[in-house]
């Protein structure tokens, strides 16, 4: 099936492991990915706070960038899925929102009619388009040794706009049990990280990536896999600071979905950018038996001192 590609700001920076993985994954799939022409940001999620109708525009002038003989349009980011389905959906909904948002694009000889694109998640996009049968088949170096945590984050399971079950999600469980991992019954699965909060009250971030990393140890997983790269961003890059605060002393690897799915088909770790997390991920590749060709795992900073707040700028590079 072919799709138009919406990477997406943070593909090519703090989640260029995710954009390796998911493209490489897609293409052993045999699933064609049509990057965007020109696409531009879609203007995370404060945004819509601070001025509505250039948002929608926004968000709206990459659906109107898709082909037209191209009908599904993916995007890996589970925040920039979450404002293109929102945009699609409430320009048809409300009308008045639908003529303002055309009448800011024809500016540039542009126009997006609601329901021309059906917008996908990266993961729902291989879960029901592709099938299990054919993620099961792809299987070469089958997770047999690995327990892994499900965690799906609180944007993709949105009661409007989600695939999955909302309150309990499955699709990356049966993912993972068809890659042959064992899945452990996390419960936390559909819980936020805290989105921007380490910005503007720390001690709360803290505790929402404290709960959801000792929950998983407790669990005794062996790694977090989630589908959405500020919850990556979140858990990885503020896990150190967070058992400063709590007094702990947890390690636990966050990775991709998609990167987990690439040693399952058996390419390599280098390949499915594995190195480029804070927390190492050395432990996921030594049950696997993983060859590191070459990839330098960074660690953690361990200081004493509390790491300084990452500007807003800083956090999306």
């Amino acid at each position: 099936m072919k799709y138009a590609y919406y990477p997406g700001c943070s593909m090519s920076h703090n989640a260029a492991a995710y954009d390796q993985s998911f493209r490489a994954v897609m293409e052993i799939l045999a699933q064609e990915l049509a990057e965007l022409d020109d696409w531009n940001c879609c203007g995370a999620t404060e945004y819509f706070s601070l001025n509505p109708l250039p948002a929608y525009a926004l968000i709206a002038r990459n659906l109107a960038l898709v082909e037209p003989d191209t009908t599904d349009l993916v995007a890996p980011c589970s925040a920039c899925y979450l404002n293109l389905v929102k945009t699609d959906d409430h320009m048809g909904k409300y009308p008045q929102i639908g003529s303002d948002v055309n009448e800011a694009l024809a500016e540039a000889r542009m126009n997006y009619q609601p329901g021309a694109v059906k917008v996908r998640h990266a993961l729902d996009a291989i879960y029901t388009d592709v099938g299990l049968d054919v993620v099961k088949a792809h299987v070469t170096h089958p997770l047999t040794n690995l327990r892994l945590a499900p965690y799906y984050g609180c944007l993709i399971v949105r009661p409007e706009h989600g695939f999955d079950d909302p309150e309990y999600p499955m699709s990356l469980d049966h993912l993972f049990e068809a890659l042959g991992a064992s899945v452990i019954d996390y419960p936390l699965k559909a819980a936020c990280c805290g989105g921007h909060m380490p910005q503007i009250s720390p001690e709360a971030a803290f505790g929402l990536i404290h709960e959801i990393m000792a929950t998983a140890v407790d669990r005794g997983a062996d790694a977090l896999v989630t589908v959405c790269p500020m919850c990556h961003l979140n858990i990885d890059m503020f896990q150190d600071q967070a058992n400063r605060h709590f007094g702990t002393n947890y390690s636990m690897p966050i990775l991709y979905f998609t990167q987990i799915m690439g040693l399952a088909y058996g390419l390599s770790a280098k390949a499915m950018g594995f190195g480029q997390e804070l927390v190492s991920a050395q432990r996921v590749l030594d049950k696997l038996a993983q060859p590191l060709e070459e990839v330098k795992t960074k660690k953690p900073r361990r200081d004493k001192q509390a790491l300084p707040m990452p500007s807003a700028r800083e956090m999306t590079k």
